[in-house]
């Protein structure tokens, strides 16, 4: 079987996939903003890289009226907009061929319904860009991990062991997978995803992220009144008493800021480490608060050279998420691009006309 490995999200990119929100059910009266908002995720993507809206067939109009000329839309059927979680994980061999494996899907352990087409558009996404599809017969969401590009991958209890992914699977097996298909030698295991992720079950993208080898980025509140003020230290001092893959002891960057705004009579947490980070940029969550610049620039210190850039995303946190959620990097092949006849369109050119492919 050929060795492949997951880049770290700071490699090079030739493009971001995104998902276009239609499922009435889970954004309610938030639908219209949850759609503005993902426009203008994909519009803040596309100043760094090509971006790619997948709409679900007769969206596609819609999609590329709101996303504008810099964002390439196709039509593939699909139930949800989590690209992080249902699209492949993309991973290079070692000449630097491209595949993307093809994790099972379900729903965060079948929370909506149904979520079928979501199951197979990784497969449908991986034969309209040609590339090679590494199947897993794991349940396994994108936003369940961080990797280093290194050999590390770290990821939670909370998610990954949960009865509601893989029941016959215990750590080890999980472990045993993860390295087989993506690469890595070491998982780091930290207790606890965020309390009120009730939606993911924890995912580690509202908790940490990778930002160089051997470098983590963390969510740490600094008010004792957080929910998560003493598990997000508890998940610190794993990663303060561990080391990569490599020996490395960790470098921490805490980020101490808290952001929660109201929305739909509700109130919903926007987490600053949900981000998506794009060539020469990175690109955050905000809420429209004063702590915003606070947290902008610590993310910005710990990606020095790269602009970063806040959007406001109240709806997309009410859906259960962040930009990190709803986007997922192509890493750069280091041997052949993409075909053109599927290549991602460079972010300055006309966008073609929405095209259909078939559920």
């Amino acid at each position: 079987m050929t060795a492949f490995r997951m880049p770290a999200e700071w490699s090079e990119h030739e493009g971001c996939l995104m998902a276009w929100p239609v499922r009435e059910d889970l954004w309610g009266v938030v639908l219209d903003d949850a759609k503005e908002e993902y426009a203008n995720v994909a519009q803040a993507v596309a100043a760094f890289e090509p971006v790619t809206m997948v709409a679900p067939p007769g969206h596609g109009e819609e999609a590329a009226k709101r996303c504008g000329p810099e964002v390439a839309v196709v039509e593939i059927a699909q139930d949800d907009s989590w690209f992080r979680d249902s699209a492949p994980l993309f991973v290079l061999d070692g000449d630097g061929n491209r595949a993307g494996v093809d994790f099972r899907f379900n729903a965060w352990g079948r929370k909506h319904h149904p979520y079928d087409s979501d199951d197979r558009v990784a497969a449908l996404l991986l034969e309209h860009l040609g590339v090679e599809r590494v199947p897993s017969d794991m349940i396994l969401e994108g936003g369940a991990i961080t990797v280093d590009g290194e050999g590390t991958l770290i990821t939670t209890e909370q998610c990954l062991l949960h009865p509601n992914r893989n029941p016959g699977r215990d750590r080890s097996g999980i472990e045993a997978e993860l390295k087989a298909r993506l690469g890595v030698e070491k998982v780091v295991w930290l207790p606890y995803g965020g309390l009120l992720d009730t939606e993911t079950d924890g995912h580690v993208d509202g908790v940490c992220a990778f930002a160089a080898p051997g470098k983590v980025v963390v969510s740490l509140p600094d008010d004792p009144g957080h929910p998560d003020h003493a598990r997000m230290r508890a998940n610190r001092a794993v990663l303060e008493a561990t080391t990569d893959a490599r020996g490395r002891r960790f470098e921490i960057v805490d980020v101490p800021q808290t952001a929660f705004v109201g929305i739909a009579g509700g109130e919903v947490e926007v987490s600053y480490l949900n981000y998506y980070v794009a060539n020469g940029g990175v690109v955050v969550p905000v809420a429209g608060l004063p702590q915003d610049e606070d947290a902008l620039a610590v993310i910005a210190a710990a990606y020095p050279g790269r602009k970063v850039v806040g959007v406001r995303t109240p709806a997309i946190a009410f859906g259960g998420g962040g930009i990190h959620c709803i986007t997922q990097q192509i890493p750069a092949a280091t041997t052949t691009a993409l075909p053109a006849a599927t290549a991602l369109p460079a972010a300055a050119t006309a966008r073609p006309a929405a095209t259909a492919l078939p559920a």
